[in-house]
């Protein structure tokens, strides 16, 4: 059981005022149910800067957030390398974390985190929210409908040239715990764990086009910098009930294409949005009809950061959360299965599992103020 975090508006802290931060401080600044009070970063003038941007009262050190009564649930914005320390450091402050994606670099990290948040009454969710969104939501709701009949396999394709063309600082992004596997597979793989369930064996092969990239934008363009890990995946995923999943990240693809998630149904074919985004339109195709049917996302969407008034939501009412600790360590599970594959050339079996959590009511909203003071 959580702790109780009072009544009125959540606290919420910041650890990480990089690149991502500026997305989750303009969503969080403007949801009822959550109060951001202190933004950290080892960059002090960085942390400043987001804060005062953003109308947050309070920056400064991580131990200065962390000694602070007001705040309840942190936000972990930090590089994937220092995702597990941080949050440790969260839980051992006794406070709940949200943790940017992936939850962890290895099973055993990801357990440690989880097993100590459990002992402290603590939770710990992760991204992507982006599954939270009225793209993902429809089409999951639409799948529990039946609209495909029994669901048997999908497809997920990304395929773009890389990061390195348009990040100011994308290094990270193809050092151990990046790649297009990890950087960017965790929305897909939520997504069809959502819509399919637990993964139980996977297949994989992978491979590198150039092992040093050169950066293409912002003050360090021009730089170059080496490539640590595979820059594209393929991999056969297996599921507990049977389905089956082929998949695609590559960040060595000279066309850019629009990343899709497709599932095959008894009745027939679904295409999801963009998992990468929070909104957009999902297509279905009826075995033996004509013109596809096209289904609207119903529910408004708002960004990164509506995960975090999820969670705020949940702990409040002793519901479980939607974008849970034990989800995301079974999604890195199966990231970490592919890596293995694709190095062994044999398939790897899953261990954990996680439950496909309901799809959010239709009304949902984190726009809605439902705490009082």
């Amino acid at each position: 059981m959580s702790r109780p975090v009072g009544t009125g508006p959540v606290g919420v802290g910041v650890i990480g005022a990089g690149v991502i931060s500026t997305q989750y401080l303009e969503n969080l600044s403007r949801f009822p149910d959550v109060d951001v009070r202190f933004v950290a970063d080892l960059d002090l003038p960085r942390a400043a800067a987001q804060a005062a941007a953003f109308g947050v009262p309070g920056s400064g050190t991580v131990d200065e957030l962390l000694a602070r009564d007001d705040i309840a649930i942190v936000v972990n914005l930090t590089v994937p390398a220092t995702h597990v320390a941080v949050g440790r450091q969260i839980i051992a402050a006794g406070k709940h974390v949200w943790s940017e994606k992936p939850i962890a670099l290895d099973h055993d990290s990801a357990q440690l985190l989880l097993a100590e948040a459990s002992a402290a009454g603590l939770r710990v969710a992760c991204a992507p929210d982006t599954v939270l969104g009225p793209g993902i939501q429809t089409a999951l709701r639409a799948l529990a409908r039946g609209v495909i009949g029994e669901p048997l396999t999908a497809a997920t394709v990304f395929q773009v040239p890389g990061p390195d063309a348009w990040h100011p600082n994308p290094d990270f992004l193809f050092a151990r715990g990046g790649g297009p596997l990890f950087d960017i597979g965790p929305y897909y793989i939520t997504t069809l764990v959502h819509a399919l369930g637990s993964a139980t064996r996977v297949h994989a092969t992978a491979s590198t086009a150039r092992t040093v990239r050169t950066i293409g934008a912002g003050p360090r363009a021009g730089q170059t910098f080496p490539v640590e890990v595979p820059t594209h995946h393929s991999a056969l995923i297996e599921f507990a009930g049977g389905t089956s999943a082929q998949s695609t990240f590559s960040f060595q693809h000279a066309r850019a294409q629009s990343g899709f998630v497709e599932i095959n149904g008894t009745d027939g074919t679904m295409t999801l949005p963009d998992p990468n985004n929070f909104d957009g339109a999902t297509t279905v195709w009826h075995s033996g009809g004509n013109a596809p049917e096209i289904l609207e996302p119903e529910g408004e969407a708002f960004g990164r950061g509506t995960g975090v008034v999820e969670l705020a939501r949940a702990i409040r009412a002793g519901e479980p959360e939607r974008a849970s600790g034990r989800l995301a360590s079974h999604v890195l599970d199966i990231l970490l299965g592919i890596s293995e594959a694709a190095e062994s050339g044999a398939a790897v079996t899953i261990e954990s599992d996680a439950p496909a959590p309901p799809p959010l009511p239709l009304r949902w909203s984190a726009q809605t103020a439902t705490f009082v003071d």
